[in-house]
This record gives C-alpha cells, sequence and structure tokens, in this order.
C-alpha cells in the first residue's frame, strides 16, 4: 500500500478523506495534505446519494416561520373601544364627511362633495367644516358651480375653516383638474387622488372609502395617531400620521381598516382627548400603556 494510502488509512478516524490522484508512488506528500483538507470529492460516484441538510431554509420560509408582531391586548382594547362608541354620538358620527354630502344627488356630485368635505376637514373641527360644507350645498356644490364661483365667494362661504385661504387655492385648482382631466369626476385610485392640490394619504383613503366603497388604507387623522401610540398599537413611536398608518398596516387585520377611522376618531373627540384624556372613565384604564393612573 502506498505511503498516501497509508496516510488516509491512519487518519480515517477523523473522516473520509479525497485522495483523487493521489496514486502510488507518484503524489507528493503536500499535495496529499492539500488533499485532506477537502473532505469533498471532486467528482461524486454512481449510487451515492447528496445528503440534503434539513436545517438549511429559504430567506422566505424563515420569514413565513417567525411570528408576526402584534400589539399586546389589542384585541380586548378594540372591543372596549367598540362599546364605549355603540352610542354613535361624537362629532364625526353626525358632522362627519360621510353626512356632509349629498346622498341623493348624482353619484358623481357625491363623490365631489366627500372629497371637498375631506379638504374643508383638514385641522378644522367638525362642526366647522359641517357649517361651511351646508353653505356650500345652499350655493351649489358642483363642478361647474365652483369654477363658475369667485375666490372671494368662495372664501366667504368656507370661512372660518382652518387655512380657508389656502383651501379656496386648492379647492379650484382641483376642481379645474377634475373638469379638465376627469370629466368633473374624481380620480378612483390613491395614486391620482394625491397628486390633486390639497389632498393627502389620509384623504385619499377616506375618499377611495366613502366614496368609492374600496378600502385602500387607513386613513390616519391626529386622532388615530396619539391614540394609537398612547395604546402602543405600533412597534415604535411613530412621529407622523403617515409613519402611523404604514406601522398599522403592517400588522392590523386588512377587514378592519374601513372601520378603524371613524372609530379612533370618535373616541378621540370624546374620550382619549389630546389634553386630559379621561383615563379614569375609559375601559381600557387596566391594560392601556399611555393611561393616566392615580398614584403614578
Amino acid at each position: 500500500m502506498s505511503s498516501a494510502l497509508r496516510r488516509v488509512t491512519r487518519s480515517g478516524r477523523r473522516g473520509v478523506y479525497n485522495v483523487v490522484g493521489c496514486k502510488e508512488g507518484g503524489t507528493s506528500k503536500d499535495k496529499c495534505d492539500a488533499e485532506e483538507e477537502n473532505p469533498l470529492p471532486k467528482h461524486r460516484s454512481k449510487g451515492k446519494r447528496k445528503v440534503h441538510v434539513e436545517y438549511e431554509q429559504t430567506a422566505d420560509e424563515d420569514a413565513e416561520k417567525k411570528p408576526k408582531w402584534e400589539p399586546i391586548s389589542w384585541d380586548q382594547h378594540l372591543e372596549n373601544i367598540r362599546q364605549m362608541r355603540s352610542s354613535r354620538d361624537a362629532p364625526v358620527d353626525q358632522m362627519g364627511a360621510e353626512k356632509c354630502c349629498d346622498q341623493s344627488a348624482a353619484p358623481q356630485v357625491m363623490r365631489y362633495q366627500v372629497l371637498l368635505s375631506l379638504m374643508l376637514s383638514s385641522q378644522t373641527k367638525d362642526q366647522v367644516t359641517s357649517a361651511a360644507m351646508c353653505k356650500l350645498r345652499e350655493h351649489g356644490l358642483t363642478v361647474n358651480k365652483i369654477l363658475e364661483t369667485d375666490d372671494d365667494t368662495l372664501g366667504t362661504l368656507i370661512y372660518p375653516v382652518g387655512f380657508w385661504k389656502n383651501k379656496v387655492k386648492f379647492i379650484k385648482q382641483t376642481t379645474k383638474i377634475l373638469h379638465e382631466k376627469y370629466g368633473g369626476d374624481i380620480p378612483d385610485n390613491v395614486a391620482d387622488l394625491v397628486k390633486l392640490p390639497g389632498v393627502g394619504p389620509k384623504m385619499a383613503h377616506l375618499v377611495m372609502d366613502i366614496a368609492w366603497k374600496n378600502v385602500s388604507g387607513i386613513g390616519v387623522d391626529t386622532h388615530v395617531h396619539r391614540i394609537s401610540n398612547r395604546l402602543k398599537w405600533v412597534k415604535k413611536e411613530t412621529k407622523t400620521p403617515e409613519e402611523t398608518r404604514v406601522a398599522l398596516e403592517d400588522w392590523m387585520p386588512r377587514e378592519l381598516w374601513s372601520e378603524i377611522n371613524w372609530l379612533l376618531v370618535g373616541f378621540g373627540q370624546q374620550m382619549c382627548l389630546p389634553v386630559s384624556p379621561q383615563c379614569s372613565e375609559c375601559l381600557n384604564k387596566a391594560i392601556c400603556p399611555g393611561a393616566k393612573r392615580k398614584g403614578k
């Protein structure tokens, strides 16, 4: 037996080594040592099976098995809020965008009114938005009528909504685009809605839900943003409503997306106030991470 083969035999207890090419009497010690360092054969002989390593996983398989993050007690939070909101007597329930439009109007006109109502509602209380919408409807709230209305008259009709001067400009610009590009209707997708002057993601998702009956995302305003952070419904604290929307949609079941806006907006208007929230009366006081408890 050659020295190379004897060397492998002596080392056999440490594993099977590749000695292909180590011919008797014709292979140097250095080459055989190099072959020993690589235990896998260059050529698999017939009949040998490739060993499948069961613990190896693809990135997709690993992601599927990784538990999805969810807030602690979020389902109990939600049920308690539903109970507290069961009377539906918050301002948003009586004067929200869905209530401000003319339900008997032609579908195209109704959709336009929903869009304008949401544009007016930005940084404005529901009571003020509702009053402005009433005046606009009495004046005539259609694309053609608004195009015929001068800026001063439009400003008088919507005053005192927040940033009313800017909103006059946005309404006129948006209405012109709708007339020229969409035949007097509104876009039926978020991408085109947010291109309209004065329309942001929150408005776009609410328009899709209310006007088109198509849930494209969660409408997150200041109430939803504040309450989501107090309840720790976001994995880490978010700074803007848009960050909150993305964080909520990452874990919240899609069938809840439509409900969550009006539910939390009304809850924020009546109970979970921006300043001095009514924690002592809240059903979530024992399980809310942000609850203000006596003695703390």
